[in-house]
């Protein structure tokens, strides 16, 4: 079984935006996400790997493999193409919050977005806590 790449490590979240966000909108807007996540998870960032702000973490199982390890439960990281925002689970009760969220592309483990202020921030912050919630209800604290 191959080791997971990405683990946490003890970068510092502020320098990675400031070196990595490509524009000064990114950079304003992973600034803004920084302080949104910290508030609405209740967790400080941590860097993920070279690339990936996580807030919090658990520790899973793959049901179809073998495969455990550790993730944040909700993080983002501020790409050239798009903000990755990891703040999806699949709950069921977020399918209606994605539709009040905004401008935004779906992909298989995270949400796109060209900037903060395509998306409805309000609705964001319930789409983090449910995302923890769930994921604490099913893999439990760490």
């Amino acid at each position: 079984m191959a080791e997971l790449k990405t683990k946490q490590t003890n970068e510092s979240a502020e320098s990675f935006i400031n070196a990595f966000a490509d524009t000064e909108q990114k950079r304003k807007d992973s600034f803004e996400l920084l302080k949104l996540m910290e508030d609405a998870s209740g967790y400080k960032p941590k860097m993920w790997g070279s690339s990936i702000i996580g807030f919090g973490s658990y520790h899973y199982k793959s049901e179809k493999s073998r495969q455990e390890g550790d993730w944040p439960l909700v993080g983002f990281s501020p790409r050239k193409a798009a903000i990755s925002l990891y703040v999806y689970s699949g709950a069921a009760s977020q399918e209606n919050l994605l539709t009040q969220l905004g401008k935004f592309k779906m992909g298989k483990a995270c949400i796109y977005i060209k900037t903060l202020s395509d998306i409805h921030k309000e609705t964001l912050i319930k789409l983090i806590k449910s995302t923890i919630e769930f994921l604490q209800s099913k893999y439990g604290n760490s």
